[in-house]
This record gives C-alpha cells, sequence and structure tokens, in this order.
C-alpha cells in the first residue's frame, strides 16, 4: 500500500545533487542537497544552521550561476531536513483565496 498522499510524482537522486537556497532578500544563503524533487516541491538536507529559514521565503538555487532557481515556502523542517513548496502564481492564488475564506486560519 502506497502511504504517500502527494498528488506530483517525486523524483529521487542517485547521486548528490548540491543547490544552495538563498533569502528572498539575498542576506543570507545556506548550501544544500536535494534529496527529492516533484514538479511542486522538494526535500532538502542543509549544510549549517537552518535558524534562517524561519523567514519562510527564499529562493533554490539550482545551479552554480543562478540562471535555474525556484522561489519557495518552507513547509517543514525536521533537524537539517526541509520541505519546501515551489511558489507559483496558482500557490499564491491558493493561498488569497484562503486568507478571504478563512482570515484566522491563513494568517501568519
Amino acid at each position: 500500500m502506497n502511504r504517500d498522499r502527494r498528488k506530483a510524482k517525486r523524483v529521487q537522486f542517485e547521486h548528490e545533487h548540491r543547490a544552495t537556497l538563498l533569502g528572498s532578500d539575498g542576506t543570507w544563503w545556506r548550501d544544500c542537497v536535494l534529496i527529492d524533487v516533484s514538479e511542486t516541491g522538494a526535500r532538502l538536507r542543509i549544510d549549517g544552521s537552518t535558524d534562517v529559514l524561519r523567514s519562510r521565503l527564499f529562493f533554490l538555487l539550482l545551479s552554480k550561476t543562478g540562471l535555474a532557481f525556484r522561489r519557495c515556502e518552507l513547509v517543514r523542517l525536521n533537524g537539517q531536513e526541509v520541505g519546501v513548496q515551489f511558489v507559483t502564481r496558482r500557490t499564491i492564488r491558493a493561498r488569497s483565496t484562503l486568507r478571504v475564506a478563512y482570515p484566522t486560519l491563513a494568517s501568519d
């Protein structure tokens, strides 16, 4: 029985894929390793302190030049392992709808 309730299929890597997290304001960065990735999010292992992730919004740089990146929102933090959701027009629209329908539930 498959207990994974994710809608998007995850891809796990055979080899270590290094990436970088960058604060949305550019004031911090952390090296990380992609554990798995899907169309909607990723699971990462962070090198160093995870305190900076409290900002909840940041960029995942997938290339050294920064040309391949995803805007992310923190979903889960468990030690050095992090779950992120990629922020897209669809996720922004869904969040706006949630705030209108349930203002006390959607406030951060």
